[in-house]
């Protein structure tokens, strides 16, 4: 029997997507998982450092090992990395109830703004909020579809998904495909209470009451929703929903660029084979202090080429350098 859950996978040490072809070939790997796996995809939504899903499945288990092996696959080949790829164990929450899904649908599909990344959940390009009602809501359709020769380079290996599934320029599938919208859709019931959802700023007291009134069982909360995920501040939520995005912060994704691709590449022989996989506890100590001077030297001047005006986190830093970070 199908049940609804959500699904999420967590890494504290290590980024699970480097750079923007990371993120749209990890969408595409959890497309080909609820495929082949015959579970209808609700939503879904990819930060650096976690990805949230909700299916309906009657096997949770296999969408999320086929899910993080094609994907482990892709990134080890890749950075030239070895082993399990997030933490060994992930979060799932059984949701049951239609008030109880809903708050889940609202929770994943405002990741980006959640976590500051965007002014809107619309905004952030790697989630599903773009997915529904978009003949209603005014989304252009894609201007350009990969051939199918040219769809391998962005799947899995031995992935099979039919032509049907639309893949735009930049290889990801179209989550308005991948996606049941049509189900998510009737829950929402209009494309009016869709954006109203999507733009709320507060968490209504009597929607925690609705969810308990409809089956007694504990509400979905944000907190719930990230559960085991690293650095989040429920407290710092209450800033980022009112789209407040601070610009002069690096994102990982912008910090990962910045070592893969314009400092790495000076550290080998063979540019090609730059990882920060392959570099000693010794040299990324060494990167690692140098860059935070950078970082603290910018925070004050903003004239930093390398940095382009931005700072980040000793967090961030660690993460992206692959080191465990101890406060």
């Amino acid at each position: 029997m199908r049940k609804t859950v959500h699904l999420c996978l967590s890494s504290h040490d290590e980024v699970l997507f480097r750079n923007e072809t990371d993120l749209i070939f990890g969408f595409n790997c959890f497309a080909v998982a609820a495929l082949t796996t015959e579970s209808r995809a609700l939503a879904e939504g990819r930060l650096s450092t976690h990805h949230h899903s909700m299916v309906q499945t009657d096997c949770p288990q296999e969408v999320m090992f086929r899910n993080r092996n094609a994907y482990s696959r892709y990134f080890n080949t890749k950075y030239k990395r070895k082993g399990r790829l997030g933490e060994k164990f992930y979060f799932l929450l059984e949701i049951e109830g239609l008030y109880h899904t809903l708050a889940a649908l609202n929770y994943v599909n405002r990741q980006g703004l959640h976590h500051g990344l965007a002014a809107t959940p619309f905004d952030y390009p790697h989630g599903s909020a773009n997915a529904f009602f978009r003949k209603e809501l005014g989304k252009e359709p894609p201007q350009f579809l990969l051939p199918k020769s040219k769809r391998r380079h962005f799947l899995p290996s031995n992935a099979v998904v039919p032509e049907q599934y639309r893949m735009d320029s930049s290889g990801l599938l179209l989550p308005e495909d991948i996606l049941d919208t049509a189900y998510v859709e009737e829950l929402y019931i209009s494309p009016r209470n869709y954006m109203y959802q999507m733009n709320r700023t507060t968490e209504d007291e009597r929607d925690f009451l609705d969810q308990q009134k409809e089956n007694g069982t504990e509400p979905v909360t944000l907190e719930r929703i990230e559960a085991g995920v690293p650095d989040f501040d429920s407290r710092l939520t209450k800033t980022f929903v009112q789209g407040r995005v601070n610009h002069s912060r690096m994102t990982d994704i912008e910090l990962c660029r910045l070592i893969d691709e314009k400092i790495l590449p000076s550290l080998f022989k063979n540019p090609d084979q730059a990882s920060v996989y392959g570099l000693s506890t010794a040299q990324k100590a060494i990167l690692y202090d140098r860059l935070w001077q950078r970082n603290l030297t910018a925070r004050y001047q903003r004239k930093d080429p390398l940095l382009e005006g931005k700072t980040f986190t000793e967090a961030q830093l660690a993460r992206c350098l692959c080191m465990k970070y101890e406060p």
